[in-house]
């Protein structure tokens, strides 16, 4: 018998307890490949965490899989504290509130305290909660904005901010070594609540929260003043109950939700990619916007954990969605300069963004004298920025930091994105400007004339299952041993190599260490302030490819982005 088959055969006598997993085992009986894929590998915990299809086997996401996983955490932590308290929380998503339990269950038999929410909240309540009770560690239930076939686990530690590289590879190292049928313990739920090793997470926690993210208003009243009408949908999650009572408390009066999405629903029926990056997200808010006897002025979508938010913007005969990018750097603008003009800004103000946000907010920043911050892809290396700025007792220093992925966060009270107070303040944002006969169109039309026209795309490509993950490697094998010279007909300036952590200027042949984390990431700048970014994606079977083009107009810069996303594609496809 292989050992795939073992795995198999294993699971089906010992995997009894979810009637789901046990259905799928039988079903998938005699079937090489599907048995295959299931068991071919253990799921991987990373710096996100896990990630992966529900369903049965040890590459799935299931009830087996999360009790090893927060096993391998509690020996972890019992390892490295005396005692230890961990918050625990969930979104909408299926088996969400299951997983949620099962986590506090093995924190519980294992001597932790866990902190758990009752019901669905979203990611950034977690992390708030984290540093709210004191807790060691943190788990959010979660897939994010990935289609309801999935779910996940974030890890965060005690600074609120999830896990960086090296915690997570302690944790991961506990974790391989944790025998799932054998060395996992639960808790008897009811019993660990009655006794206090569970305890539920009352109000008090999310009204704190909820002061702190209105304490990052700019211009306090303006929004009750400005009567804007707003269309509202938070995809079938979290983001139902905080973000409307976070708008009803600065004073907007004229919201309407988008009916089918306002409810939880983890198989996500009008939204099978609940990501508000892509328009398919905003088709339910755009048709109820559209038969409305008068237009709303915005349109906003948060993502199922709401840490992430979108926007789409009245232009006086449609609407239009903007990017990750320009509501970026429509904030990092407002924020910094009004700050500036009432006396709240800083002194030596930070403003931090990812290696693959757009670089038009190097030269926003530069204008209010900001220092600005580049680190790799993922919010929690700007967390972990935001808790050194505070462990030199500066954290007031960090103004705004934001994603090209549609993540941003003004203030230190969270560690994470958080579209809670992303939309409260580009609600804010945008009655500040109307006051001023101005749409978020037309002010970003400004931001381009006086700081150049940036387009900036990003091309996916899938690798599905086991050879997916082989041909993403051959992939990135392939590009660091034959650096194109060109791209699009441009000329390479110069290879950032995350992985090897060195920068090759291609002109001059010399090379520099980065002081970044390494990462699996390829970066080529191109002539005329053009750019190519190329990794494998760290929560989905798919390879990113981030593209900048620059023009003297926006259409020119439009031109070159079309011509480099087809060259990108072709040359992920290889």
């Amino acid at each position: 018998m292989s050992e795939i088959m073992a795995k198999y055969d294993l699971w089906c006598r010992r995997a009894t307890e979810d009637a789901d997993v046990v259905a799928e085992l039988q079903a998938v009986a005699g079937q090489d490949a599907e048995i295959r894929d299931r068991f071919y590998r253990e799921l991987a915990f990373g710096t996100g965490g896990l990630r992966g299809v529900i369903g049965a086997g040890s590459n799935r996401m299931n009830i087996y899989t999360v009790r090893k996983a927060t096993q391998g955490l509690a020996n972890y932590l019992n390892d490295r504290y005396e005692t230890s308290t961990v918050a625990v929380s969930f979104d909408s998503r299926i088996k969400s509130d299951v997983f949620a339990r099962e986590a506090a269950r093995v924190l519980a038999a294992a001597g932790i305290t866990v902190y758990l929410f009752p019901q669905l909240e979203p990611t950034p309540v977690l992390s708030y909660a984290v540093r709210y009770y004191g807790c060691q560690a943190g788990v959010m239930v979660t897939a994010s904005h990935n289609p309801a076939k999935y779910n996940g686990y974030k890890v965060y530690g005690s600074d609120g901010c999830q896990m960086t590289d090296d915690d997570a590879n302690d944790v991961t190292a506990f974790i391989q070594k944790v025998d799932l049928f054998e060395n996992v313990q639960a808790a008897d739920y009811d019993t660990a609540v009655a006794e206090g090793r569970i305890r539920i997470i009352g109000d008090e926690l999310l009204e704190s929260y909820t002061e702190k993210v209105l304490e990052q208003q700019v211009n306090p009243g303006i929004t009750a003043e400005a009567g804007l009408r707003l269309v509202y949908t938070p995809l079938n999650g979290t983001g139902n109950l905080p973000v409307r009572e976070t708008l009803r408390r600065v004073g907007i009066q004229d919201l309407t939700v988008v009916p089918e999405q306002e409810l939880p629903d983890g198989h996500f029926p009008t939204a099978p990619f609940p990501n508000p990056e892509i328009r398919q997200a905003f088709e339910c808010a755009l048709k109820l916007a559209k038969s409305m006897d008068t237009p709303a002025d915005l349109l906003l979508a948060t993502d199922p954990d709401c840490d992430r938010v979108g926007i789409a913007v009245w232009d006086g005969t449609d609407y239009t969605l903007m990017s990750g990018n320009e509501v970026g750097c429509l904030l990092l603008d407002y924020v910094v300069s009004c700050r500036q003009a009432n006396g709240t800004l800083p002194a030596d103000p930070v403003v931090i963004k990812t290696i693959v946000t757009t670089n038009l907010a190097r030269s926003i920043a530069a204008k209010y004298g900001c220092e600005l911050r580049d680190l790799l892809t993922g919010f929690k290396y700007i967390g972990e920025q935001i808790g050194l700025l505070e462990s030199e007792g500066r954290a007031d220093r960090y103004v705004i930091g934001f994603e090209e992925s549609y993540g941003y966060l003004a203030g230190s009270y969270v560690r994470d994105k958080d579209a809670v107070v992303a939309s409260m303040l580009i609600v804010e944002m945008a009655s500040y400007y109307r006051k001023q006969g101005l749409s978020l169109l037309q002010r970003m039309e400004q931001l381009y004339q006086e700081h150049g026209f940036y387009r900036n795309a990003l091309v996916n490509v899938a690798f599905e299952g086991e050879q997916g993950m082989l041909d993403m490697e051959r992939l990135m094998t392939g590009l660091r041993q034959n650096p194109p010279k060109q791209i699009a007909g441009l000329q390479v300036l110069a290879c950032a190599d995350y992985g090897e952590r060195v920068r090759t200027d291609l002109v001059t042949g010399d090379r520099e260490p980065l002081t970044l984390p390494r990462s699996n990431v390829l970066s080529y700048t191109l002539e005329g302030g053009a750019g190519l970014i190329i990794r494998p994606s760290g929560t989905e079977p798919k390879v990113k490819a981030y593209i900048t083009a620059t023009g003297d107009t926006m259409a020119a810069a439009a031109q070159r982005e079309e011509i480099l996303c087809r060259v990108a594609e072709a040359i992920m496809k290889v």
